[in-house]
């Protein structure tokens, strides 16, 4: 058992969730603290397909990166991703509960057909769907964003990164103090992928539960399963407190965090591999025309 199922068994493991009133269509929430204090999120992967610059690309120090809207690409482009209203609050506390402000936080995740921008064909030269935000005095951080798909493999997830400052998050060698994911509840994925364009998204979340999933299912997304609110016609919010040591050091990288290595989408939400997918698990050479100029191949299955 590991350390982290043996906490849970004990009831001692969780985050504290925050209620958004958003509507009439909520979902389930969870929350729980470890005596003496809160317990700290989870470690997980980034992916391969962070653009942090630990494989190709470096987004987050390109000008424009630092905004809450991140529907749009900036720069060049100027296209939006569709799918159903989805604003993303993170609430980033240190492991007494007391916010942190002036901390920074990178979100990124794939559009409604299970695609990343800046590596996914089509969509190489897009950076839709990413942006970095400063922690206010309550220690949150808020982006106007789409709900992202479920494809093959993988439960649906957006990813973050926690840095000190503005300053690190955009310098491009900051120190990372956590590398997570906020896993999004059943009930809500449910309403969304009923929707015009979210269809394929219906077979592959059918196929994974969180249990399964290789990123989450070592505990069942004890700390990092969000709260969702809302309704389709209005748009969703999800919100999740994620405490985490301030000073600590926490860069997982595409080979893996504490909670194991992420498989690459099979499909984005249809089932080919995004030619901008790297693929073949450790070692693995990306097809022809997967990554940014310049990407280095993941060391280990990781998306």
């Amino acid at each position: 058992m590991s350390r982290r199922k043996m906490l849970g068994a004990f009831g001692g493991i969780g985050a504290m969730f925050v209620l958004s009133a958003c509507g009439d269509d909520s979902t389930s929430s969870a929350s729980s603290t470890t005596s003496g204090g809160i317990t700290e999120i989870e470690s997980e992967t980034n992916g391969p397909y962070p653009a942090d610059g630990t494989n190709g690309v470096d987004v987050r120090t390109e000008s424009g990166i630092v905004r809450s809207d991140i529907t749009s690409s900036f720069g060049d482009s100027t296209t939006t991703a569709e799918g159903v209203p989805l604003t993303i609050e993170f609430t980033i506390t240190d492991l007494s509960g007391a916010p942190i402000s002036g901390a920074a936080v990178y979100v990124w995740h794939c559009d409604r057909d299970g695609n990343y921008s800046l590596y996914s064909e089509g969509i190489t030269d897009e950076n839709y769907l990413r942006g970095i935000q400063e922690t206010d005095a309550d220690g949150v951080v808020s982006f106007t964003s789409i709900y992202p798909a479920c494809y093959t493999g993988r439960w649906p997830h957006i990813h973050f990164e926690v840095y000190s400052s503005v300053a690190d998050a955009t310098s491009g060698d900051g120190t990372i103090r956590k590398t997570s994911q906020m896993a999004l509840p059943e009930d809500t994925d449910d309403l969304v992928y009923a929707t015009d364009g979210y269809s394929k998204s219906v077979t592959n979340l059918s196929q994974v539960t969180i249990a399964d999933d290789n990123v989450f299912g070592d505990d069942d997304a004890a700390t990092e399963l969000g709260t969702v609110t809302g309704s389709v016609k209005a748009g969703f919010v999800a919100k999740l407190t994620a405490a985490i040591d301030p000073d600590g050091t926490d860069d997982q990288g595409s080979a893996g965090g504490s909670g194991g290595a992420e498989a690459p989408p099979t499909g984005g939400a249809g089932g080919t591999p995004p030619s901008g997918a790297p693929s073949g698990g450790a070692g693995g050479t990306p097809p022809s025309g997967a990554a940014p100029s310049g990407a280095a191949t993941p060391t280990a299955t990781a998306s």
